[in-house]
């Protein structure tokens, strides 16, 4: 009964090793795959949230979850941390909005 119960142990443990692998380079890919070209910069105003920049001006085929993570990234920003008259760097594409 041992060895059963040893063998299971060992088992349940590679397995578990192989997905925590796995999701952390699932992760890793997800963050990576909005690559930063070419950016507007945008003046936060009053009442701005990176969640809503990032709707009205980031590129529009991206998940915002993604463009507010890059926004925080090459800003080096926290979400929390805007600050009226800030000036950011937004990824953007050539469909997407430009500040007037």
């Amino acid at each position: 009964m041992t060895t059963i119960a040893s063998a299971r142990i060992r088992a349940l443990s590679i397995i578990s090793i192989t997905i925590v692998v796995v999701l952390l380079l699932l992760s890793s890919a997800s963050q990576a795959s909005l690559e930063v070209g070419a950016t507007v910069s945008y003046r936060v105003k009053g009442g701005d949230t990176l969640w809503q920049i990032a709707a009205d001006y980031g590129p529009p085929d991206r998940d915002r979850r993604e463009i507010v993570a890059v926004i925080e990234r090459i800003n080096e920003i926290d979400a929390g941390a805007l600050q009226i008259g800030q000036v950011i760097e937004i990824p953007t594409t050539e469909t997407s909005r430009s500040e007037s």
